[in-house]
């Protein structure tokens, strides 16, 4: 049976952690340089469709997709588990990534709520260059919670 050298994993649990930080940030030009330059990312189609139903080809395209994130003020990718294994092909590997994804609105002014994603990624990694990259990534959602916000840092 084929491992993950320790060093792989590291900087796989990195890659998963800058895709959060990036997004969180609004860096999306960082973020699709995380991708291939042929990666798929496959999303959700919330509140109607909680499994992916909607593809993005390439970093352009990928870049471009993350802009749906703009209406929410804040946004904040807590990665809660992870779990990556060696691909079928040298050079690739496998994710299972457990994530809470806050999103924050104002429905009203003065008045806050969290909707709290709590997701799953499915993810394909190659290296390239001595570095890994996102090849695919499938977002899946299980449920979201709505939670009424305090207080928060504009």
């Amino acid at each position: 049976m084929r491992v993950l050298d320790p060093r792989d994993r590291i900087m796989l649990a990195d890659l998963v952690a800058r895709y959060a930080l990036y997004t969180d940030r609004a860096k999306y030009s960082g973020l699709a340089g995380l991708f291939t330059d042929d990666a798929v990312l496959v999303l959700p189609d919330p509140p109607e469709h909680f499994g992916p139903v909607r593809s993005f080809t390439g970093r352009d395209e990928i870049s471009e997709s993350f802009h749906s994130l703009d209406g929410f003020p804040l946004t904040s990718h807590e990665i809660v588990g992870q779990v990556f294994d060696p691909g079928r092909e040298n050079a690739t590997a496998t994710g299972h990534i457990a994530c809470v994804a806050h999103h924050l609105t104002e429905d009203e002014p003065g008045e806050l709520t969290d909707y709290a994603w709590h997701l799953r990624y499915t993810d394909a990694y190659r290296r390239e260059s001595g570095f890994w990259q996102i090849a695919r990534r499938t977002l899946q959602i299980d449920f979201i919670e709505m939670r009424p916000v305090w207080r928060w840092r504009a």
